[in-house]
């Protein structure tokens, strides 16, 4: 990897880019399960659905790794997206953080979804890039 000046300015410009979009997508999921369920349903904290935004980013940023994984032409470009935009995408602190909420036995569902959507993601982005294994 890219030790320079440059390569820790693509790592942030990618992690500001990826960060600002997960919480849009936090935004906008919220946003739309708070309309669907206009009030009552499942869990909610701060106004959203606890955990389905995180969820939401999660499975695609997974999906996008394992594409990038087998279509990144250089270095440069893994640490822009992957590195910086996909990593701050993705988090496993807010995670953790929805799934204490969620009590136990939500929150262990909760784990197992993500866990298995997840792995699931990023297979089919790797298969999707062109890449069996």
């Amino acid at each position: 990897m890219e030790r320079t000046p440059y390569g820790f300015l693509l790592v942030s410009l990618g992690g500001f880019l990826g960060a600002v979009a997960r919480h849009a997508v936090d935004v906008g999921v919220g946003g739309v399960l708070a309309a669907v369920w206009s009030g009552g349903g499942p869990t909610v904290l701060g106004g959203t659905a606890t955990g389905a935004g995180t969820l939401v980013a999660n499975v695609a940023g997974s999906f996008a790794l394992g594409l990038l994984l087998t279509r990144a032409s250089g270095d440069r470009t893994r640490l822009f997206v992957g590195t910086g935009a996909l990593s701050s995408f993705t988090t496993y602190s807010t995670f953790v953080s929805d799934a204490v909420a969620l009590g136990t036995p939500a929150g262990a569902w909760y784990v197992a979804v993500s866990y298995a959507t997840g792995f699931a993601a990023a297979a089919l982005g790797l298969a999707v890039g062109g890449r069996d294994r």
